[in-house]
């Protein structure tokens, strides 16, 4: 057990809960099984719903090349070729947000952090929004957008990545004062576009790309953010020890042999990326990096091993349920994600606040 200032205790990685220690395995089992049958359920449910047992058979004929009858072609395009490819980025961009957030969190030291408190996903946003009013990138076809969007982000990362740099590296307050910024400048750059093409598609453009959602979700997106997820958690599992003494200071982290300087960097990079390739895909959807993390540690503790193994499988299944909801509780129409997001969100962080006032700085 280690007293820092202000009377908090942390416990240390060498310190874990019993019950998370014996729990892990039964844990992921029994949370891979319920995004199993979520994505299952997710797939099935819509303005036209398809019984579980005809969706698996559908999603068997497509894995493995069988035949369906005339009659189920509709059906059948329905399930492969709408529901499973945005269901699948709901569960990758959820497990990245929540990754990345639990990352952010610790590299700024800062529990209000989240994927987007470095400003990517305003960048992301205002370049996907450049792209479709110009035309730009046309030669990239349906993709010009999120390649625009994604050519925003590493921009943004690069500014605020120059701002924030000095001689000691880059310390947390400097890169949460310059995301912060950055983000202000390029909504106000969002602004000025909407208003000198004040047409409806461009506003729409701008609400999705700053409420978010998966309805241009297309097989062709799946392989780039699966490989970017895939990175992120394994790396990012891999530094779960040094995670843990980086959130008890640099002084702390340097007396105990770990390179602040170099760790920053490499995690400033690694979730920069990672969270413009899914803002690219699914614009920006909040709270769910911001939540998750202080939700799983409750559940687990606060070693980053144990978080960043829990974490996707928790992000994941939120967001299945939250795309669902956002696709149904209107239908025909559908309500921007950062909508479902927030409205969960808001009122799990108060509650959290309440109950866990040193997640937040002190009681």
């Amino acid at each position: 057990m280690i007293v820092v200032s202000g009377g908090v205790s942390l416990t240390t990685p060498s310190e874990p809960p019993p019950a998370a220690t014996f729990a892990m395995p039964l844990t992921v089992a029994l949370l891979a099984g319920v995004l199993a049958v979520s994505v299952l359920l997710a797939i099935g449910l819509g303005a036209a719903a398809v019984p579980p047992g005809e969706t698996l058979r559908y999603l068997w004929a497509a894995v493995t090349g069988g035949t369906i009858t005339a009659g189920d072609v509709t059906a059948y395009q329905i399930i492969w070729q709408v529901r499973t490819p945005r269901v699948l980025l709901a569960v990758l961009v959820g497990a990245g947000l929540s990754v990345v957030g639990v990352a952010i969190q610790a590299m700024v030291r800062n529990a209000l952090a989240d994927p987007y408190v470095l400003g990517v996903s305003s960048g992301a946003s205002a370049g996907a929004v450049l792209v479709g009013v110009t035309g730009a990138l046309t030669a990239l076809g349906v993709y010009a957008v999120s390649a625009g969007a994604f050519l925003g982000a590493l921009l943004v990362s690069a500014l605020v990545y120059l701002a924030s740099r000095e001689a000691g590296g880059l310390t947390p307050l400097r890169l949460v004062l310059t995301g912060v910024a950055m983000a202000f400048g390029f909504q106000a750059v969002m602004s000025l576009i909407v208003y000198f093409v004040p047409d409806g598609e461009s506003t729409s453009t701008v609400l999705f790309w700053s409420m978010g959602g998966f309805g241009a979700a297309t097989w062709g997106a799946l392989p780039v953010v699966a490989a970017a997820v895939a990175v992120t958690v394994v790396v990012l599992r891999r530094l779960g020890r040094s995670l843990d003494v980086l959130a008890l200071g640099d002084e702390t982290s340097a007396s105990l042999g770990v390179d602040t300087v170099r760790l920053r960097r490499g995690l400033f990079v690694l979730t920069s990326l990672a969270t413009g390739a899914m803002v690219a895909v699914s614009g920006a959807i909040g709270f769910v990096g911001l939540v998750l993390p202080h939700l799983v540690r409750l559940w687990t503790g606060a070693a980053h091993v144990r978080v960043l193994t829990i974490a996707p499988l928790a992000g994941a299944i939120f967001m299945v349920w939250a795309d669902l909801v956002a696709r149904t509780l209107v239908a025909p129409r559908e309500l921007p994600l950062g909508v479902i997001t927030a409205l969960v969100g808001v009122p799990v962080f108060v509650v959290l606040l309440r109950r866990r006032g040193y997640l937040l700085g002190g009681r």
